[in-house]
């Protein structure tokens, strides 16, 4: 899908693939050791509900990043929520994770869906990244991430017939 020239080479966006699943598995333990990873099993079941999940992969095909949406409902009464995002550790910082977050909420808006989240309270990058394209908090679920017993903040961004544009399209 597109590029990111600020990366130390390029990145390309595109479904991830059933094969990334063990990849996956070893950022997941790499980025989240304290608070169960996920496992196998966990994205094979994320993959098989229809979920909407892409990787992010450098100029070798080897997988970067991965992000995952949910989709809830029927037509016409969508809600999403983001499951997951992780970036390798070498490669944050240089735009993945928001191009990751980006594709999904333009998914999002495509379905004209509100979306959900849960991040670590202490974890101020994803907070910012968050709040910067329109997700504010709406609670604190306390002791969410297991086993370190770390609080979550939900966030919320409404769907684009919710948001304060006047045209339909998301005011920014």
């Amino acid at each position: 899908m597109t590029a990111y020239e600020h990366a130390p080479g390029p990145a390309t966006l595109a479904p991830l693939r059933r094969s990334d699943i063990p990849r996956c598995v070893e950022i997941e333990h790499i980025l989240f050791p304290g608070d169960d990873p996920w496992s196998a099993v966990a994205f094979r079941a994320e993959l098989n509900s229809g979920a909407y999940y892409l990787g992010a992969y450098d100029g070798d095909g080897a997988l970067l990043g991965y992000g995952g949406l949910a989709i809830l409902g029927k037509r016409g009464d969508y809600e999403t929520e983001v499951h997951t995002i992780g970036v390798v550790p070498q490669w944050q910082g240089y735009g993945i994770g928001g191009a990751l977050l980006s594709a999904l909420l333009a998914k999002a808006d495509e379905l004209d869906a509100p979306v959900f989240l849960e991040v670590r309270t202490d974890n101020d990058a994803a907070i910012a990244l968050y709040e910067k394209n329109g997700f504010v908090r709406v609670g604190v679920r306390e002791g969410y991430y297991q086993p370190s017993g770390a609080d979550a903040y939900t966030m919320h961004r409404p769907s684009v017939s919710e948001s304060d544009g006047s045209d339909g399209r998301r005011a920014r």
